[in-house]
């Protein structure tokens, strides 16, 4: 209603109609599947091997302390270090191509799977562990019917922050050297005046955004099938 108001420019910030008819003029000629694709397809891959390689570390980290300890201090720096801060030097090694943008995304998705995945195998409720400890349960079955299925809630709650970080980093990779992707369309709109093509592919991504939580949720609860809701 703002701009219809004339509460702000609508040039700049245009009605909610001109967005949704430019999103619709991006569909029809194909340009925003295009884009879309690109993006999904660049960030499902960092996304993937994120968590292909994040959990089995983390549940290692986080069952053996020697481990950890060796491992600490390293883990402090990269965590407190922004994946788009690096952007510049992952272009410098691996170029402006495909694979500089995967990996910036495989390094920013990492850090909330691994470090959520270490916190649940360590807080794993000790009454549980004494419990399967009494019915002499061997270490591998200890982590296997207990530790794993107590840590998967919170594995999933780092998965699901990786999800919504898969996307936002990887739309500001693309607006630096990409020639297809949503982060190109809103830059590329933006440069180009084209403003509601811009708010047409922000929407986009948020449409994404809520998608991917849905789906992982979905997930979440299928593995949880059964198990008391811990969360009330």
């Amino acid at each position: 209603m703002a701009p219809r108001l004339d509460l702000v420019d609508r040039v700049f910030l245009p009605p909610f109609s001109e967005v949704a008819l430019a999103w619709w003029e991006l569909l029809i000629g194909g340009q925003l599947w295009s884009h879309t694709s690109a993006s999904l397809v660049r960030s499902g891959a960092g996304f993937g091997l994120a968590v292909l390689l994040a959990v089995p570390l983390g549940l290692l980290i986080g069952r053996y302390r020697p481990l950890a300890d060796l491992l600490n201090p390293l883990l402090e720096v990269f965590r407190n270090t922004a994946a788009l801060a690096l952007l510049p030097v992952f272009v410098l090694l691996l170029g402006i191509g495909e694979t500089s943008k995967i990996s910036i995304v495989l390094f920013a998705c990492t850090w909330p799977i691994l470090l959520n995945t270490i916190s649940a195998v360590r807080t794993v409720d000790p009454t549980l562990l004494r419990l399967a400890r009494s019915m002499d349960l061997s270490p591998p079955a200890l982590f296997r019917k207990v530790v794993l299925p107590a840590s998967i809630p919170t594995i999933f709650t780092g998965i699901r922050l990786a999800g919504a970080v898969a996307i936002l980093v990887l739309v500001a990779a693309e607006m630096v050297g990409a020639r297809a992707g949503l982060g190109y369309l809103i830059n590329s709109s933006q440069l180009n005046f084209a403003i509601p093509r811009m708010y047409a592919g922000i929407i986009t991504i948020s449409a994404i955004g809520l998608l991917v939580n849905h789906l992982l949720l979905t997930v979440e609860r299928r593995l949880t099938a059964g198990r008391p809701d811990e969360r009330g």
